[in-house]
């Protein structure tokens, strides 16, 4: 049985009642595991407090950090700060050079980009950067959902050919709500249609990228927080002076 994840659910954490209807949507939407995205400074007991609520909700909660660097330089800064943080981490590419650098680096989970066709840089180039490394592209039904018209068939095109490319070159592909709203919460299943209808894509592969693909990810990542981890196929099996 597939076990559906929205890594994009722009939740409100302030406000607990408002956070516990958006978890409690997402649950009874069908999904098991949501991925919210937390500021930087966010305190380790509220996180705890937040995993629990949705824990209640039978939800799995991935703690998700979303940089949008204007520069190289802060990008590094910030992964080498924050990696050890949180689940997740996603970069807002708003230029090549910081696409460029996001997608050869291994500590760079989701490759996000705007919804302006001009303004993504993901090609080629970037696909064989990203390919030597772990990062996903990372398509949101939202930003097609609210691009205006004529915008929106040209962001679709340019999205297809994303998703081409990427494919070709091994990268993992992930689709998210990206809501930020309760309107825009839908259940997996329609949300796989909705891609896969618009972006010309198999049921199958749509239905992959909002379960397989992000799930993999997250256990990865999980893995590598955990404390037996050491490297990469290191791990420490058991402590003590016997060992």
């Amino acid at each position: 049985m597939r076990k559906f994840v929205d890594l994009h659910l722009i939740v409100p954490i302030k406000n607990l009642a408002e956070f516990e209807s958006f978890i409690r949507k997402a649950s009874t939407l069908g999904y098991k595991m949501v991925g919210v995205p937390l500021p930087a400074n966010i305190e380790k007991e509220k996180i705890e407090q937040l995993k629990s609520i949705a824990k209640n909700f039978n939800l799995d909660l991935v703690t998700r950090l979303n940089l949008k660097p204007e520069s190289t330089g802060n990008l590094l800064k910030n992964l080498r700060r924050y990696r050890r943080k949180f689940e997740v981490i996603s970069v807002r590419c708003l230029s090549k050079a910081v696409a460029r650098q996001a997608a050869k680096d291994r500590r760079v989970d989701l490759l996000d980009f705007v919804e302006n066709p001009r303004k993504r840089f993901f090609d080629k180039a970037e696909a064989e950067l990203a390919s030597n490394s772990l990062a996903a592209l990372e398509v949101e039904a939202k930003q097609i959902l609210i691009s205006p018209f004529p915008r929106r068939i040209h962001l679709i095109s340019r999205i297809r050919t994303e998703i081409k490319i990427a494919l070709k070159y091994d990268i993992p592909v992930v689709f998210s709500s990206g809501a930020d709203n309760l309107i825009y919460m839908r259940t997996p299943r329609d949300l796989a249609a909705f891609f896969s209808t618009l972006l010309d894509l198999s049921k199958e592969d749509a239905l992959n990228f909002l379960s397989n693909v992000p799930k993999s990810l997250v256990e990865r990542n999980r893995g590598k927080l955990s404390e037996s981890f050491v490297a990469p196929g290191i791990r420490i099996v058991k402590r003590g002076s016997d060992c």
